[in-house]
């Protein structure tokens, strides 16, 4: 479990392909608190570290993640965003974020608000997820709330803590981003949906 609010950035130092499944290498400061077995979001996307060096740890993707997710387009040098999973009596200052990428969605538009950002992303509509205004959203692991929200379109709302502490900063028109959609608002589509 997680809640959105991005712990550090990680470089991504190496990736190696073993059989279906991606090795993925990270440079990052919170190496040495790290654990085997251990959760953390990169970029959303919930992986167990399996191997730890000085300064570096390594996770694992299979097939399936690499399929829902942006893991495929990741390329040595990328920056990340990381959190580890939240500890119990932590306050929740995102939201409540399983890690688990619901799909992907393409970053449409930013504009530049004399001292915040407005990003608008699309995405595939036929997969039945949906955003509200006011409501909850993860891209690329960071808990935001949905400014503006079209069928397969929402814009969110960056303020600069945000944009110089996330890869948002590295965001252009076209980059390929990691969703996650609010956990309630999927139960009750799914239970409406039931019933109709």
């Amino acid at each position: 479990m997680f809640t959105g609010i991005i712990e550090t950035l990680g470089t991504i130092q190496e990736i190696k392909k073993a059989a279906d499944n991606l090795q993925i290498t990270i440079l990052t400061t919170i190496t040495p608190e790290l654990k085997i077995d251990q959760s953390v979001a990169h970029n959303g996307v919930c992986l167990t570290v399996v191997a730890l060096n000085e300064n570096t740890y390594t996770v694992t993707a299979i097939k399936e993640t690499i399929l829902k997710t942006n893991l495929g387009n990741w390329k040595v040098g990328d920056c990340v965003n990381l959190e580890r999973a939240m500890k119990l009596g932590d306050r929740l200052d995102g939201h409540i974020v399983q890690g688990h990428v619901d799909q992907i969605g393409v970053c449409k538009k930013i504009e530049n608000a004399n001292g915040s950002w407005y990003y608008t992303f699309e995405y595939d509509a036929n997969l039945n997820n949906l955003t509200i205004e006011k409501g909850s959203i993860t891209v690329n692991g960071v808990s935001l709330t949905v400014v503006n929200s079209i069928k397969n379109e929402f814009s969110v709302a960056i303020i600069p803590y945000t944009y110089e502490h996330t890869n948002f900063k590295d965001f252009a028109i076209g980059t390929t981003i990691n969703l996650e959609f609010d956990v309630i608002g999927k139960y009750v589509s799914r239970l409406y949906s039931l019933n109709n």
